[in-house]
């Protein structure tokens, strides 16, 4: 066995939080040791927001073409070559996490453990051959994996998560999707569309990451003409059988019934990798989920040399935020004991649905609990010119903004090119603009951003600080 190893820093993880924190901590010092219990690459690449976009854009190609004839236009209906489709993504997968390990192999070799690592206490790692690296500061970014509740279990062998999709060879005939959140919005609706009998089961008729009740009921009611949505769905048993799983739950209707369906998706949610780290060997202290509690604004463990960077934190899975984490860990683990705190970007949220979700700044729960006044700016983008003329004329943006100040506070979006609103408005907030200040702005016409013009006169009304938005008016521009 070699000798046991004496670092300055251990990093344990190399997902996208584990490497920005590796390349700010290489500024300090040469002598660290980077630890990977699994194969090197990051969720997004592998199994997370790259192979999901490579199983959704068939998906609304496919979809695409059932509408084409609202243009007068007369094509031949598409046919789903399901290994096709599922060999595309798996080569296109495959490259993205190739870049990913051409990075890692472009780190240090010396610094690179394969191993797994367990805390024995405050500053030993002990690793999966019985060696111990002795840190003076550590950073946990070991991401984090599908959550799995206990009933789903009874599937068995017919059970999938999220992670196991990206590997299949040809498209399923049917599944039950489990969970109305973005994976399961996603991938529900995507597979829907490349012609597989899907029935998603949400809880409590909620959709995704929306707080608004109004968009989430119009979303849901949007979702539930496309395909078959179980708003609140009692599962009762799930059976395994030799070729089917059999799910005996009560519906939205309060009639029992009973489907079968070749497997079953896991997309309850995905929970930090904190579970076999042996942080009950350390003096951190940790909250109800096992997750050190840190300081979000500097990623640092209680007042410890430990910090916390990604989903292995729990709060935001998304990989801008694991970058920006792990940025942050690693520069304040290089200044340790002197350590800084950062004002956050404005939190950004998107879901690749049809119509997409966002969410931007604060949420409309967040700020209805809070002691923030604030009124609601809105916008229908049913009759939204450019929509209709594109015929993705569906959705509802609302903007928030604050009584007294015109502050532009968050936004929650289901509708058309949501992915791009969303960044204007992120981009808006975190310049402390006001609604007055975006209207300023310019829009050209005919544009979707136009209809997000509409809804935040709606808004400056409301805030008492403008007039009453003008009426419609699609050729001069003027309102939606």
């Amino acid at each position: 066995m070699e000798s046991n190893l004496i670092v300055d820093f251990a990093i344990i993880g190399t997902g996208t939080a584990g490497m920005a924190a590796y390349r700010e901590v290489s500024k300090f010092t040469q002598n660290i040791a980077l630890l990977e219990a699994g194969e090197y690459g990051t969720t997004c690449a592998r199994v997370g927001c790259m192979p999901s976009k490579l199983l959704i854009a068939p998906a609304n190609a496919c979809h695409k073409m059932t509408k084409i004839s609202s243009f007068g236009l007369e094509v031949n209906p598409a046919r789903v070559n399901g290994k096709a489709v599922m060999q595309r993504v798996r080569d296109e997968r495959d490259r993205f996490v190739g870049f990913v390990k051409e990075a890692v192999a472009g780190f240090n070799p010396k610094h690179l453990i394969q191993q797994r690592a367990k805390f024995k206490n405050d500053h030993e790692l002990i690793l999966a051959d019985g060696r111990i690296v002795q840190a003076e500061r550590i950073i946990i970014a070991t991401g984090s994996q599908p959550y799995i509740p206990e009933e789903l279990k009874a599937a068995g062998s017919r059970l999938m998560t999220n992670d196991d999709v990206f590997y299949w060879q040809d498209l399923p005939k049917s599944i039950a999707v489990f969970g109305a959140g973005v994976i399961g919005l996603e991938l529900g609706q995507a597979l829907h569309r490349l012609n597989v009998n899907i029935e998603l089961f949400g809880r409590n008729h909620v959709i995704g990451m929306i707080t608004d009740p109004d968009i989430n009921q119009y979303a849901l009611k949007t979702f539930q003409n496309e395909f078959t949505f179980h708003g609140q769905a009692d599962v009762l048993a799930i059976t395994e059988n030799s070729n089917n799983v059999a799910i005996r739950f009560i519906d939205d209707k309060n009639i029992e019934q009973t489907r079968e369906f070749e497997y079953i998706l896991a997309a309850t949610g995905r929970v930090a990798n904190v579970y076999d780290l042996g942080l009950e060997n350390t003096s951190l202290e940790l909250n109800s989920r096992g997750v050190p509690i840190y300081d979000s604004l500097s990623m640092q463990c209680g007042k410890s040399h430990i910090f916390i960077a990604g989903d292995a934190s729990g709060d935001l899975p998304l990989l801008h935020e694991a970058a920006d984490e792990g940025k942050l860990a690693g520069e304040n683990a290089g200044r340790f004991p002197e350590v800084f705190k950062h004002k956050r970007h404005t939190a950004l949220g998107v879901a690749f649905t049809d119509p997409q979700l966002a969410i931007i700044g604060q949420s409309y729960r967040q700020l209805s609990e809070s002691a923030i006044e604030f009124k609601v700016g809105k916008v229908s983008f049913e009759d939204q010119g450019r929509s209709r003329v594109m015929l993705v004329n569906k959705g509802r943006l609302h903007v928030y903004g604050e009584c007294g100040t015109g502050r532009l506070l968050g936004a929650e979006i289901f509708g058309p090119s949501a992915e791009h609103l969303a960044h204007l408005l992120a981009w808006s907030i975190q310049s402390n603009l006001t609604v007055i200040d975006v209207l300023h702005m310019p829009f050209y016409h005919p544009v979707i951003e136009e209809g997000l013009r509409t809804a935040l006169r709606d808004l400056l009304h409301n805030l008492q600080m403008g007039p009453l938005p003008p009426a419609r008016c699609i050729d001069c521009g003027v309102g939606a």
